[in-house]
């Protein structure tokens, strides 16, 4: 959520240069919603995996067995997955009604 913010004010003159190069809302709106998904999705995954391992350490350390269910899986994920898209919809929404002029002022 905060990398996709950080990221729409970094680059806050981009935007300005692609909205006075004639870019319509839509495609900036398509272009970070994309980023974020990505972003989250990467991130949801790589926590799923380091989470497992640590379950895993932890359940050979304790001496039970380790059973993970698919619908957490799909649960960590999805949730990584609409976290991404709400979060970067807002940023990119924003950024989308940026006026050129001052949105090239930023440089």
């Amino acid at each position: 959520m905060n990398m996709m913010l950080v990221s729409v004010t970094e680059r806050t003159s981009e935007i300005g240069l692609r909205k006075a190069l004639g870019a319509e809302p839509n495609s900036i709106q398509l272009q970070f919603i994309i980023e974020s998904i990505f972003l989250s999705l990467f991130g949801g995954m790589l926590g799923l995996i380091i989470g497992i391992l640590i379950a895993f350490v932890a359940a050979n350390l304790i001496g039970f067995s380790m059973t993970i269910a698919m619908s957490t899986i799909i649960l960590a994920v999805g949730f990584s997955g609409v976290v991404g898209i709400v979060f970067g919809f807002m940023p990119a929404r924003k950024a989308s009604r940026l006026n050129p002029t001052d949105a090239l002022k930023h440089i």
